[in-house]
């Protein structure tokens, strides 16, 4: 249906009270899996690429083939890059042709934040390319260290969500200072695999929407209740990312079929075929929970 950029594809889901689904795909099997089910289900879609997949040549193959793809698609499809700290690499990707861009200075001081996010924000309005920010911080609480490697114990103590929640009083001068499309709220949620249920503050989360003039983004969306998703998108998110359960779907799935077999000499399609099958549901059972099916417009 169209390439769009972030702002385009949140304005519908915040007027009409639904989230669209953000997916991390590090490759074209990925993006072509989670497209085939926004087109099935009628969904608008975010495709996220993330900066460990996107180095060196790696971004302009992502780019080029996932802009085709998004051209030729049923459904409307936003190119995302997610959590990105590095103002050049930033840059390259809107030169590359991503539609979006999230800069995460959630560590910064308020006004570094602020000063840093403004920056990305004049360049990538130049080319209509949509900014979300981050406010507050989402860390990471859990074991396995998906994105640096590092290998967390369950008794190893982890960032405290509750420490980093986004202070509602910071949030209006934010936006008004960055001109943001689209801002990242921590109220409880973690990146990664949970070693314990997260605890949502929803009360925070109703003050925050209040004062957001920008759609909400909720990170984390990975193990997160049921329950919580639905009265979050309620509450006022918009976006919901989503990576570390559909890596546990395929890889689970890949390392059942392989245990099955006699020989490693399997064609990568007949290897994948049913880990991107249960890596497929996991992504369609996140479009339904978030009332993102049949609004592709």
């Amino acid at each position: 249906m169209a390439l769009v950029n972030l702002k385009t594809i949140l304005e519908d889901a915040r007027k009409n009270k639904y989230a669209v689904g953000a997916f991390d795909v590090s490759n074209l099997d990925m993006a072509m899996a989670v497209v085939e089910v926004a087109e099935e289900l009628k969904a608008p879609v975010i495709l996220m690429g993330l900066k460990v997949d996107l180095e060196g040549d790696r971004l302009t193959y992502w780019t080029k083939t996932l802009s085709a793809m998004a051209k030729k698609a049923q459904v409307p499809v936003c190119l995302h890059l997610d959590h990105a700290t590095d103002l050049d690499f930033i840059k390259k990707c809107i030169d590359n042709g991503f539609t979006s861009v999230m800069f995460d200075g959630s560590i910064l001081p308020l006004e570094k934040n602020i000063e840093l996010t403004k920056k990305v924000v004049e360049y990538a309005h130049k080319f209509d390319v949509s900014v979300e920010a981050e406010l507050g911080h989402v860390g990471d609480g859990i074991v396995g260290n998906s994105e640096t490697g590092i290998k967390k114990e369950k008794t190893d103590v982890f960032d405290n969500p509750d420490d980093f929640l986004t202070d509602p009083s910071e949030m209006e001068y934010f936006i008004q200072k960055t001109g943001v499309d689209a801002l990242a709220v921590a109220v409880g949620t973690a990146h990664g695999i949970y070693v314990k249920e997260p605890k949502l503050h929803f009360d925070r989360l109703a003050v925050l929407n209040e004062k957001s003039s920008v759609p909400m983004v909720m990170h984390g969306g990975s193990g997160t209740p049921d329950e919580a998703i639905k009265k979050s998108v309620a509450l006022g998110i918009c976006k919901l990312n989503i990576f570390s359960e559909m890596l546990t779907a395929f890889f689970t799935t890949l390392k059942e079929e392989l245990n099955q077999k006699e020989h490693m000499a399997v064609w990568p399609c007949t290897a994948y075929a049913e880990p991107l099958k249960a890596m497929k549901q996991v992504v369609r059972e996140k479009m339904l929970l978030l009332s993102s099916d049949g609004k592709a417009k």
